[in-house]
C-alpha cells in the first residue's frame, strides 16, 4: 500500500498555484505599507495572474485598505474624526465615549 503523502512533491505544482510562505506574506505586507510604491505594487499584484495566491492576498489587502478609507471618510463626514483628534490632543476622551464606565 503506497503512502500518498510521501509521493507528494510541493514543487510539482505549477508556479501559478504554488503556495506562498509565511515570509512571503510578511514581505508583501511590508511592501504594501510603503506609501506610493506599495500602492503601485498592490494594484499590479491585484490584477496580475502570475501567482493566484499572491493575487488573492493583494486583493484582500486592497479591500481592507478600501474599508479603512471608507471608515475614515464616514468619521470625517459625521464630525467624529475631528472631535476625536481634538479630544486626544487635549488628553481627554471623546464625548461619545464618556458613557463607558471604565473611562
Amino acid at each position: 500500500m503506497a503512502n500518498h503523502f510521501s509521493e507528494f512533491d510541493e514543487y510539482d505544482v505549477s508556479s501559478e498555484y504554488r503556495p506562498l510562505g509565511a515570509w512571503a506574506y510578511f514581505g508583501l505586507s511590508i511592501l504594501f505599507s510603503i506609501p506610493f510604491i506599495g500602492l503601485v505594487f498592490l494594484i499590479i499584484f491585484s490584477f496580475a495572474s502570475s501567482n493566484i495566491n499572491r493575487r488573492n492576498y493583494a486583493r484582500s489587502y486592497f479591500i481592507g485598505l478600501f474599508f479603512i478609507v471608507i471608515l475614515f471618510a464616514a468619521l470625517h463626514v459625521t464630525g467624529l474624526l475631528n472631535e476625536t483628534i481634538q479630544a486626544m490632543a487635549a488628553g481627554q476622551y471623546p464625548s461619545y465615549l464618556q458613557w463607558l464606565p471604565w473611562l
